[in-house]
């Protein structure tokens, strides 16, 4: 039974709130899924959830496991899992993401960078020197 409430908190219950009306200024870092619907300025940091609200305004650079958007947000946002922005979502800013999902509906004024995998890539190997024509 607790097993089974631990799940579901881990599944995307909200653990903290940033409500209309609140304003906040700072770096933010958190486990969980936070969702904020006031105004925060700053940065963000966190390998789980961020939910973006309808009518939140949000100036920062997010580096973050997954991020939801439905509000406004200034900045450029590095997500390892994924970003989704729903309307009447706005976007200013690039996006680093292996998933995005963006609605009809919804303003992004910025760019847009997928790649397979948030995790450092390899480095190239080497070509071997082409044989030179015996003069």
């Amino acid at each position: 039974m607790v097993q089974a409430a631990a799940r579901q908190s881990a599944a995307g219950e909200i653990t903290t709130l940033l409500g209309r009306g609140a304003t906040f200024e700072g770096k933010l870092t958190f486990e969980g899924t936070v969702r904020i619907d006031g105004r925060f300025k700053g940065e963000v940091f966190s390998d789980d959830t961020l939910v973006i609200g309808e009518g939140a305004i949000v100036e920062a650079t997010i580096d973050i496991g997954e991020v939801i958007i439905q509000g406004t947000v200034i900045g450029n946002i590095t997500a390892k899992r994924s970003i989704e922005i729903h309307a009447p979502g706005r976007v200013k800013g690039d996006l680093h993401t292996p998933a995005l999902q963006i609605d009809k509906g919804v303003m992004f004024e910025g760019r847009s960078f997928m790649e397979q995998s948030m995790a450092p890539r390899p480095a190239a190997q080497p070509q071997p020197a082409k044989p030179q024509p015996v003069k």
